[in-house]
């Protein structure tokens, strides 16, 4: 298989994953209707996100992340998820602090696969 593409599929389902477990814990700040098929679609708009803008983000906000020693990564990725919920309106989060920890959880779950990648 293409690896590029593997690696943009394997972002897609850490996405989804991430979105999904996430929506389990905050069922009160994010909905999705209970649909699959919105939590894949999300998945692959964060999993966009995150290849197009996320790099354009960093390099802007490369002063506080240096200053925050790295901890402002965490806004930035609640802030893609929040991006994310607004271009896909099927998937609601209510706040931005649902997203960043939206946003932890997906970078949990894309520690935890990468890891297990590693040993296969």
């Amino acid at each position: 298989m293409n690896k590029p593409l593997f690696r943009f599929l394997t972002r897609w389902l850490v996405c989804s994953l991430g979105l999904w477990i996430a929506a389990g814990f905050l069922s009160n700040n994010i909905t999705y209707d209970n649909k699959l098929r919105v939590i894949v679609v999300a998945g692959l708009i964060l999993a966009i996100i995150n290849i197009v803008l996320k790099p354009i983000i960093v390099i802007f906000s490369l002063p506080a992340i240096v200053l925050s020693l790295g901890l402002f990564m965490i806004v930035i990725n609640g802030l893609t998820v929040f991006i994310a919920s607004r271009l896909y309106t099927p998937l609601h989060i209510t706040d931005f602090w649902a997203a960043v920890f939206a946003g932890m959880m997906i970078g949990l779950v894309n520690y935890l696969v990468s890891a297990i990648m590693k040993e296969l």
